[in-house]
């Protein structure tokens, strides 16, 4: 274990002094990886999960994008540059010269101005989970081919970040203008590798797009995406079948790699813009009532489930809506003070038993509606379901593959009674981890269903607010209404934990698990 553990120092002390990233990068190879899922269509603006970015972004460029070795430092990616305003209502952005899509048609700011106007006003048929991230655009002009300006209604504290989103793809106007769902089933992007093949179940394969605008990039020939996970994608990472897994990995099963790999692996380590949270139909009775959510928020120890799992999963901190440590996120002092945050687990055990008699639900039986993502969904459903059992509940626990589980949260009349839904992101901000919490006819990504215009309110007042204390002020509101109602409710932060064969060069670990995943910089020395 001592071996291990100076392996784990070294190795992290290697990333820290920036050795990784110091060499000179050398062209050629096809990088293999695992993704645990599969994505449930091809589309960037309808997805969440890392299941879609890891196998898809590759092939995609956006407007900016974040600089992964400065995170959360911004830089162009498709705009060479940009301007903001002094009133902070217009954004203007120069795109580069020469840039191509994959059929060999030229980029120009019309397909910016397409791909925004669908993200956030999607017609009829297409899904747009980011309408409330870019309501604020009032209008998006094109003054010439290479200029796009976008023109707010209200100044937004975070809107040029929103525009280094990693899900904003950048499609070609032509191909929305002949089918706005092309994206759906088709792959054609600007992004430094042209797609090849997706075989359900297998693989996803992606080559070198001779034609990248960037010169020399990408460095590999192609990538290679393996559907594997759990048990069998450990010991393919720890055989060398597989060099990496970006998504995260548990104590135990990086200790298990390193272990087989020795100085051969790069250990990576981060705190997570990650949270499991468990999402009730309030549509559906007993979850129309207050009390019942709330109860079963009451009944979660999350500090000693906290220290529990961070040893078997990658969960390890405890928060409210906002990733803790963040600026703009509560105190510790401030969390005690929230419905299921209290650290006498006894007396909110007794409080939610009271609550329950009193809504007439004192034995509710229902089913929490899970992901069959091995980490950390099983150990946190598992978790969830033994605290509500010690307040006298039955609950059944039902998992499904990705795509079944995202459909039976995300379809129009949809039937589970809770389910543990996860809240990502590509970097802390409130305008994006707020959302899920907003009134359903606002934010497509909130499954619970509920209308809430003082929540909406909230959200409005402080995503324009650019004082820092005031805008804290107004959060402390917005949390302490959305925990008290309970619509939605946050279980345990994630730690992400990366371990990668040290051949593989030019990538870097970050808070979020969507950014830095085209692929254009990352190398392999051998």
């Amino acid at each position: 274990m001592k071996k291990l553990q100076l392996l784990l120092m070294a190795a992290t002390v290697m990333v820290a002094n920036g050795a990784v990233g110091a060499e000179t990068p050398r062209a050629g190879g096809v990088l293999k990886f695992a993704v645990s899922a599969e994505p449930p269509n091809y589309d960037c603006h309808a997805n969440t999960s890392f299941a879609f970015i890891h196998p898809v972004r590759p092939h995609y460029n956006t407007l900016i994008q974040f600089d992964t070795a400065k995170y959360p430092a911004i830089k162009g990616d498709l705009a060479e540059s940009w301007n903001v305003s002094k009133d902070g209502l217009t954004y203007t952005f120069k795109l580069r010269k020469g840039v191509k899509f994959h059929d060999g048609s030229n980029l120009t700011s019309q397909d910016v101005k397409a791909t925004y106007e669908r993200l956030r006003d999607a017609p009829g048929g297409v899904r747009s989970v980011r309408q409330a991230t870019y309501a604020d655009i009032a209008a998006i002009e094109t003054p010439d081919p290479l200029t796009v300006v976008f023109k707010l209604k209200k100044q937004n504290a975070s809107m040029l970040t929103n525009f280094a989103s990693p899900w904003d793809c950048i499609y070609s106007a032509a191909k929305l203008k002949q089918d706005p769902r092309f994206p759906e089933r088709n792959i054609m992007g600007t992004g430094p590798f042209v797609f090849v093949e997706h075989v359900a179940g297998s693989h996803w394969t992606g080559r070198k797009f001779d034609g990248y605008f960037e010169k020399g990039k990408p460095y590999l020939n192609g990538f290679l995406a393996i559907f594997i996970g759990g048990a069998p994608m450990v010991t393919a990472l720890s055989a060398g079948e597989v060099v990496a897994e970006f998504r995260g990995h548990s104590p135990a099963d990086r200790d298990r790699i390193m272990k087989a790999l020795g100085d051969r692996a790069v250990v990576q380590e981060t705190p997570w813009v990650c949270s499991l949270v468990v999402t009730f139909n309030t549509k559906k009775k007993p979850f129309d009532d207050a009390r019942v959510r709330r109860a079963l928020s009451l009944a979660i120890d999350r500090w000693s489930g906290a220290q529990a799992l961070s040893k078997v999963a990658l969960v390890r901190h405890v928060g409210g809506i906002l990733r803790p440590g963040y600026e703009l996120a509560a105190s510790e002092k401030e969390l005690l003070t929230y419905p299921g945050f209290a650290k006498d687990i006894n007396a909110s055990r007794a409080e939610a038993r009271k609550l329950l008699q009193e809504a007439g639900q004192p034995n509710l039986t229902f089913t929490l509606t899970n992901r069959n993502v091995a980490m950390p969904y099983t150990p946190v459903g598992v978790f969830l379901i033994d605290q509500w059992r010690q307040i006298g509940l039955n609950v059944k626990h039902e998992q499904l593959e990705t795509r079944l589980y995202l459909a039976a949260q995300q379809r129009d009349n949809p039937t589970f009674d809770a389910a543990l839904d996860f809240n990502c992101d590509f970097m802390d901000e409130p305008n994006l981890q707020l959302q899920k919490y907003l009134s359903h006819d606002r934010a497509a990504i909130n499954y619970a269903q509920q209308t809430d215009r003082v929540l909406d309110g909230l959200f409005d007042k402080q995503s324009g607010e650019l004082d820092k204390k005031k805008r804290y002020a107004i959060l402390r509101d917005f949390e302490k209404r959305a925990l008290e109602q309970a619509y939605t409710i946050p279980t345990i932060w994630w730690h992400r934990i990366i371990v990668h064969h040290k051949h593989m060069k030019g990538w870097y670990n970050t808070p979020s698990h969507y950014v830095g995943q085209d692929l254009a910089n990352v190398w392999l020395d051998q």
